[in-house]
């Protein structure tokens, strides 16, 4: 029974082994299928890729500039007499025409100093026909010795001063006149009106602060306003000097306007203005463009991105913008050079135009630049030149597989 057992011991033992043996030779047996490979034939695969071939072409020169929209008229409303103010006639902050009435003061005052300065005249009127007809009594009597010297010179000098002082009353009634007239309070040009600085009933003093009742801005045409820095002339001189950048014909720039939400203003200025001096505390001179604003879209002190246009970059190397990279030391593009390998090359971009760059270092006529299909390329690779559309078929065969 000993001897059964301990046989069957051993066969159990023997089982486990070989089991145990066979489980792990087939743990390494997919391990061993999988490692598999096929011999390498050394050779790095071609990319397709899209190139443009860079040429020497004349573009625009375009500067851009922070500018401030100004009115092209703006006038401040001034009261001319004392008094109170009786009334506010128009709508603040809505436009108004040229002579439409804005504030109107108390007239009782004036209505009364007209009065009085008319009866002045009126009774300097009744003085002047008494010495008149005393004049005209004495004359004849003075020329037949009837009338002494001394009484002809007294009825000339009656006369005189009566005609004087006609004259000054005159003038009184007049400024009384202009006076009244300057209670009613117009708009001298067609605009936009400010908010009132009094409010009905306040008292102005003619020549003081109080004297200012609002403004009126004429909206169009506006003028923008932007400041071009010592710096920036300089470049600017420098690039026309070395033939880089040609003026506009008999220097008439234009000025293209973004708003702040992006969008394009439709309408494009001219510089008519450009200070001859520079401003002692900026560094910088000032440039004005005139620009129609029919809508009234441009409002003063609205600041914009202004792009001075006119002059051109003759022999300007340009690519597309999605061909330039940007790196921690740069910019570069991918050249496929003359052995059809991708090279990377350094750039020094300049401004862009529309939908390029000009390249302002590191390029030259004849290069082709890889605009499309560069995003796998590494430095050396292989390439293959094709057509938009023969790369957008291997993309989409590539797809299906």
């Amino acid at each position: 029974m000993e001897l059964s057992r301990l046989i069957r011991f051993n066969h159990l033992n023997h089982l486990r082994l070989f089991l145990s043996a066979a489980t792990i030779a087939s743990l390494f047996l997919p391990v061993a299928g999988c490692s598999k490979k096929e011999p390498s034939t050394g050779q790095v695969p071609v990319t397709e890729v899209v190139a443009v071939t860079v040429q020497p072409q004349t573009v625009p020169a375009v500067f851009p500039f922070v500018a401030q929209i100004q009115s092209s008229h703006q006038v401040d409303v001034m009261a001319r007499v004392n008094g109170f103010l009786e009334k506010i006639s128009y709508q603040e902050g809505e436009p108004v025409k040229q002579g439409q009435v804005l504030f109107l003061l108390d007239k009782k005052p004036f209505v009364a100093a007209v009065n009085a300065a008319r009866a002045a005249v009126d009774i300097r009127k009744s003085q002047l026909f008494t010495a008149k007809a005393s004049l005209d009594r004495i004359k004849p009597l003075a020329d037949q010795n009837a009338a002494s010297k001394s009484d002809l010179d007294n009825a000339i000098g009656n006369f005189k001063t009566a005609e004087a002082g006609l004259q000054q009353d005159q003038a009184n009634l007049d400024k009384a006149l202009l006076d009244l007239s300057y209670t009613t309070i117009t708009s001298p040009v067609s605009g936009v009106a400010s908010q009132a600085l009094i409010r009905e009933g306040g008292y102005i003093a003619a020549g003081s602060s109080s004297a200012k009742l609002t403004y009126v801005a004429k909206l169009d045409p506006a003028w923008v306003d932007f400041s071009v820095s010592q710096n920036e002339q300089a470049k600017m001189r420098q690039a026309v000097d070395n033939g880089e950048i040609v003026g506009p014909k008999e220097n008439r720039f234009t000025v293209e306007l973004e708003l702040s939400d992006g969008r394009r203003y439709p309408l494009a200025g001219v510089v008519n203005f450009a200070d001859p001096s520079f401003n002692k505390d900026t560094g910088t001179y000032l440039v004005r463009a005139e620009i129609s604003n029919p809508k009234g879209v441009l409002r003063p002190g609205m600041f914009v991105k202004a792009y001075l246009k006119g002059a051109t970059r003759p022999n300007a190397l340009t690519v597309p913008q999605r061909a330039v990279q940007q790196t921690s030391n740069g910019h570069v593009v991918f050249v496929a050079n003359d052995k059809g390998l991708a090279e990377v090359r350094p750039v020094v971009v300049g401004e862009w135009v529309e939908q390029d760059w000009i390249i302002n270092k590191g390029l030259k006529a004849g290069d082709r630049v890889i605009v499309d299909g560069f995003m796998k390329l590494a430095p050396g690779a292989p390439v293959k030149l094709v057509t938009p559309e023969e790369l957008k078929k291997s993309a989409q065969s590539a797809a299906v597989k």
